[in-house]
């Protein structure tokens, strides 16, 4: 445990020790742990965003749009390969921001079947809000490191991601 204090992953390791002293479960405890992390996280980022009325996978179409830089417009099909969506589950993310008028999707002037989608400046404002209390909310987990333990940190899942299948 290296002088740190334990975690509930150190249990899950030492009760495997216990019962099969075989394994090397190094493994395990850098994967728990990601996945710990990502799923708290994930709750603490549903909740930065709630006061602005969004979840989770609006907040994902919302700030696809505002990275793509002005005019904010992407495609349906460049918004499910960007947040890897298929294009249904997109469509209801679609309808419901464009219910609460935080993004509009008009024709394609070069594709009559297409379709743009659209940031209203509605959707602008909320976004560059929703976006600062995610921040915030992440960079108050990460106070736990120092800014050189982050930056090592982040070095090192870059290229444990880049090792995965998955992995870009």
């Amino acid at each position: 445990m290296s002088g740190h204090s334990g975690d509930s992953v150190d249990a899950i390791i030492e009760q495997w020790a216990a019962v099969r002293p075989d394994l090397d479960t190094r493994a395990m405890e850098v994967f728990g742990r990601i996945f710990q992390l990502a799923r708290t996280m994930g709750d603490d980022m549903e909740q930065a965003y709630v006061p602005y009325g969004i979840a989770r996978g609006e907040f994902d179409v919302l700030a696809a749009l505002r990275r793509s830089g002005e005019p904010y417009t992407l495609s349906p099909r460049q918004l499910s390969a960007t947040l890897m969506l298929t294009t249904g589950g997109m469509t209801g993310r679609l309808d419901k921001l464009e219910r609460a008028a935080l993004l509009r999707r008009s024709p394609d002037p070069h594709d009559r079947r297409g379709l743009h989608v659209t940031l209203t400046p509605e959707g602008l404002a909320l976004i560059d809000r929703a976006v600062g209390a995610g921040l915030a909310a992440q960079t108050a987990a990460l106070s736990a490191l120092d800014d050189e333990q982050a930056g090592q940190l982040a070095d090192l899942l870059r290229t444990l991601l880049a090792g995965t299948p998955g992995g870009r």
